[in-house]
């Protein structure tokens, strides 16, 4: 059954901000400029208005669920992002700016499962090609659901994926990946690195836990820590735009391959103490998009 839910004068939400940043692959634009997604078992399109004093954001879709509570959860609403930006600004003048860039942002909490697999795929990948390796791959292991005429699949369960042969996957366009999504799966599924346990660990042994998976690096590990339902908002991951972002605003290295990875690290729990993760966001989708 179709549930909506709305919230009046929201300044800390942007549809752009939120789907465009690099967190997410399974929200597309739709021609009115909202933007359908799924996650769980869930489908929404979420649409943005002006308002009074911000904007009207409607929730409409098919939930799993009420939909206020799946909403509140999932886009982490009880999280007071306009304080978090105010800290943020009074940093530096490039802070300040990035905010006011991507003022919309909020990160989401999304499945650790998901992620896990999710982000293994975008591993030296694309926006448009990670998001059709998940999509051909929820379409072949995961379940359908119907909304507005249109038909969308859930994220393949562990159950699901344990199954599928290295030839399967293969046959999804992986590329190299498919041998980490099937090593990584049959870990999971064998409780080799217990995902539910992930949650009461401190950030370094969750991420060393990440780490034992098949095509986890360091910047996978930081994403995962990042974006899931971990929510570790004292991860920075470094890819070469926040690379570079760092080196062009604080470093200055001419050189910015010489950049180590360790020095911004450093440099970043310096700077946004335990806001690094939400200062991450601000700064990449500012560099990338300009």
């Amino acid at each position: 059954m179709k549930q909506t839910y709305i919230i009046n004068n929201c300044k800390s939400f942007r549809v752009k901000d939120v789907f465009d940043c690099g967190q997410c692959f399974r929200w597309n634009e739709e021609l009115d400029k909202s933007y359908t997604g799924i996650f769980g078992k869930n489908v929404l399109n979420v649409k943005q208005e002006p308002d009074e004093e911000g904007y009207k954001i409607t929730f409409t879709g098919v939930c799993n669920g009420n939909i206020e509570d799946i909403c509140k959860n999932y886009f982490d609403l009880n999280r007071d992002y306009e304080e978090i930006k105010n800290k943020l600004s009074k940093i530096d003048e490039f802070m300040a700016q990035s905010i006011s860039y991507g003022e919309g942002i909020r990160i989401l909490n999304q499945d650790l499962w998901e992620m896990i697999i999710s982000f293994i795929i975008s591993a030296n990948n694309n926006i448009p090609r990670i998001k059709g390796i998940i999509e051909r791959m929820s379409k072949k292991y995961g379940e359908e659901i119907e909304f507005r005429g249109k038909k969308y699949y859930t994220f393949p369960t562990i159950e699901a994926l344990k199954n599928a042969s290295k030839e399967e996957l293969r046959t999804l366009g992986m590329g190299f990946r498919d041998k980490y999504i099937y090593e990584t799966t049959k870990i999971i599924a064998e409780k080799q690195v217990n995902l539910e346990s992930l949650k009461n660990k401190e950030t370094k042994q969750a991420r060393e836990e990440l780490l034992k998976l098949n095509g986890v690096g360091p910047k996978v590990a930081d994403c995962i820590l990042l974006f899931s339902t971990l929510k570790r908002l004292d991860v920075f991951p470094i890819d070469v735009w926040v690379r570079r972002v760092m080196n062009d605003l604080y470093i200055h290295n001419e050189d910015e391959t010489k950049v180590s990875k360790k020095q911004i690290e450093n440099l970043a729990k310096e700077k946004f103490g335990e806001l690094e993760g939400i200062a991450q966001q601000y700064l990449f989708y500012w560099r990338r998009e300009n």
